[in-house]
């Protein structure tokens, strides 16, 4: 028998697949809280009892008939239901595929197609926008739903290998079409154990999830190991700052995870100078890079709040690194050092490993690690080639073992033959009272090759030339800006990573 995780603070992780994570806290702690949504509460033996129903329904061959291995879209937004569709799928031995409900059109038509799926599970107001070549089943909110039916319970209980497919989690798809990294229960189970032990979840947290649970970190990072360790979960359909606000003031959440962009917004919102905040216990930030500015804020507004640094990617489940509330001092510009199953090198185009100080890429070796890109045998080669997971993330090591990433490989800039870090422009520009949020790329130029831009959404009046003076005084002349460019907002995916790609984009021809 295949024992799983027993050492440490992986103990309460004994179990083999996804779903079984839910059934064994289901028997430990049947009577708890598990999950609030809207109205609508679960207790853990509630919950588990409502998977197995969900899993029943979809094997049904009198209803949707589907078969071990068959791909089970899941397009809408945050809900009890959302949650449980995705353990039915785990414990029927189904494969999840979560779908940015933003996508429409093409982009949406191509998750479907290369994911094969053989239904849709769909909140009714996003049903039509599904290509008709596919079976669509209304999630919640509909008489037929799959929610619907947890109303006449039925067991379900299956046998699942740990090294059977779970999921395919589509990559944010910010320099190319999106790759269906495929996870393993093996690889989940073992992910979140290490987001148990790095980012110190406890059965006595009452975390919010507001973030998309279509995103990996939502689901993966927090969601299911809360549920692992027996805590009272929230989920709430979005990051909206009054709906935060209101949860910390009534003391009904003391742990939020949230990428900067949200971060931002709550640091800048007028209410949050005022808003008694004191039950916050814990921030987690990840998913993109927070400026530093910007974290000085948020510190000296909540002194006493413990902040998080969480980095990875979706194709290693997807946390690989955390910076801990106690190592920020003189090191907040680092993501960390590698959580407990997850080892990293930083290595040159050779591979070969590169002394402390110097940039290269992050590479990876872990059993969190996907097991290649969905029916994209090639792209799964050039990532895993030399038996290490390529990242495409651009990190300097320090003698101690911390990151410090520097850029996306394809993001640094060629500023007239010289490498410019995108980051280190955008905090300089983070320190000017009227940038709210700012992002740095590399556009065109007859001379320099690539001219460093900023593109910024600005907070009150504030010039070009101003911005331009204010880099130059804080950066050597070869990295300050050639341009600053004004937007509204900026262009994000769902998990708050700019698209840096439809920046070049957009104002390349210009």
């Amino acid at each position: 028998m295949d024992r799983g995780l027993e050492r440490g603070p992986e103990r309460g992780l004994l179990t083999r697949t996804v779903d079984g994570v839910l059934r064994r806290t289901a028997q430990r702690v049947p009577d708890r809280t598990a999950v609030r949504y809207a109205d609508r509460t679960w207790s853990y033996a509630e919950l588990d009892a409502a998977v197995s129903t969900a899993a029943a329904v979809l094997r049904d061959p009198e209803g949707a008939g589907l078969a071990a291995g068959d791909r089970v879209a899941t397009y809408a937004h945050n809900s009890d239901a959302y949650l449980i569709a995705f353990l039915a799928c785990a414990r029927a031995g189904l494969v999840h595929v979560p779908v940015n409900h933003h996508l429409t059109g093409e982009d949406l038509d191509y998750v479907l197609h290369q994911s094969g799926s053989s239904l849709v599970l769909a909140d009714p107001a996003l049903a039509g926008r599904v290509p008709e070549d596919f079976p669509v089943r209304p999630l919640r909110d509909a008489p037929d739903s799959l929610l619907a039916a947890l109303a006449a319970p039925r067991p379900y209980d299956a046998d699942r290998d740990p090294g059977d497919l779970v999921q395919l989690l589509y990559t944010s798809g910010t320099t190319a079409l999106p790759k269906g990294a495929m996870m393993t229960h093996r690889a989940l189970v073992h992910a979140y154990a290490s987001a148990i032990d790095a980012l110190d979840l406890g059965e006595d947290d009452r975390p919010v999830h507001s973030l998309p649970l279509y995103h990996s970190a939502q689901m993966h990072v927090f969601l299911l190991p809360y549920l692992a360790v027996g805590a009272e979960n929230t989920i709430v359909d979005g990051p909206e700052p009054a709906v935060l606000f209101d949860l910390v003031a009534s003391g009904r959440c003391d742990s939020l995870f949230a990428p900067p962009t949200v971060w931002i917004g709550l640091a800048n919102h007028p209410d949050f100078a005022t808003r008694d905040l004191a039950a916050l216990g814990k921030a987690y930030y990840g998913a993109s890079i927070m400026p530093v500015p910007v974290l000085e804020r948020l510190r000296a507004r909540l002194p006493g709040l413990r902040f998080y640094n969480c980095f990875g990617q979706s194709e290693i489940g997807p946390l690989a690194t955390v910076l801990g509330p106690d190592e920020h001092e003189g090191r907040m510009e680092s993501c960390g050092r590698p959580v407990r199953h997850v080892e990293a090198r930083v290595v040159d185009e050779d591979g070969a490993d590169v002394p402390p100080g110097t940039p290269g890429e992050v590479v990876y070796r872990s059993p969190q690690l996907c097991s290649g890109y969905w029916d994209k045998p090639e792209e799964t080669a050039a990532a895993f080639r030399g038996g290490w997971f390529h990242s495409g993330d651009l990190a300097v090591r320090d003698e101690e073992g911390y990151l410090t990433v520097v850029d996306r490989v394809k993001d640094v800039i060629n500023s007239g033959g010289v490498l410019v870090a995108s980051r280190q422009v955008e905090d300089a520009l983070y320190t000017h009272p009227a940038v709210a949020e700012a992002a740095v790329v590399g556009l065109p130029d007859e001379r320099w090759i690539e001219a460093v831009t900023a593109v910024v959404v600005p907070r009150g009046q504030v010039t070009e030339a101003e911005l331009l003076a204010h880099a130059r005084e804080k950066l050597a002349h070869f990295k300050a800006p050639k341009r600053v460019l004004f937007v509204d907002e900026l262009p994000r995916n769902a998990s708050g990573k700019i698209l840096k790609r439809e920046l070049r984009d957009r104002f390349g021809a210009a």
